[in-house]
């Protein structure tokens, strides 16, 4: 869909976000297809102490849910992310032999997705705010609205708050935890702390742009 279509669909802020939102996030499918690996990973483990085999179940589940997006000829992003993520942890662990460094990518990324929304809020130029201007064709006049950007921080907010969750929770259990009990803490903090905390992210995040109407302006064609 051209930029000029889509301000057609979307002629507020809040419809646009609220469709790109939806877009990025995948879906229920999605929230399925980036759990099944870690539940089966921390599953295994857990009954086995095997790190190969608990990796081998986990890959392997992945490149299946592909092998089916494949088939079905639907889009393969959502499982080339999850299977990227598990590939890396996988690495961590086989080069430590420690189970629960499986977990360790998954930290510092979302240590680092936080750390990079704060500091674009700190600046004044949040990141949902792009949202908008992946719709409108120009990505930074949004900016120019004190009000799109006091909207766009606030949502940057939640967006940015499961990230921090999942590092205050997950840091000190990988730290100082040890064991099968670190590990099985850690698949389960995952898990939890994974899509229901992002969906409820995105729920609050749809709460506040309910409660506007933000017309979209596009960019204005040079003379």
């Amino acid at each position: 869909m051209s930029a000029e279509a889509e301000e057609v669909a979307h002629d507020t802020v809040e419809a646009a976000v609220r469709a790109q939102l939806a877009k990025a996030l995948g879906g229920v499918r999605g929230i399925i297809e980036a759990a099944v690996p870690t539940i089966a990973f921390t599953l295994s483990w857990i009954s086995s102490e095997d790190l190969k085999l608990s990796l081998i179940i986990s890959i392997s589940l992945s490149v299946v849910l592909l092998v089916v997006r494949v088939i079905q000829k639907s889009t393969p992003q959502f499982v080339i992310n999850s299977l990227i993520g598990i590939a890396i942890g996988a690495f961590f662990a086989s080069r430590s032999g420690d189970a629960k460094d499986y977990f360790l990518p998954g930290i510092l990324y979302n240590a680092g997705y936080a750390v990079a929304m704060l500091l674009s809020i700190a600046t004044r130029w949040p990141v949902v705010g792009f949202l908008i201007g992946s719709v409108t064709g120009d990505p930074t006049a949004w900016h120019k609205d004190p009000g799109i950007v006091r909207l766009c921080t606030r949502l940057t907010w939640l967006l940015m708050l499961p990230c921090a969750v999942r590092v205050a929770v997950q840091g000190p259990v990988y730290l100082f935890g040890g064991g099968d009990e670190a590990v099985a803490a850690l698949g389960f903090a995952k898990i939890v702390m994974g899509w229901p905390l992002q969906v409820a992210a995105l729920g609050a995040m749809l709460w506040l742009l309910g409660r506007g109407r933000t017309p979209i302006k596009p960019p204005v064609a040079p003379a």
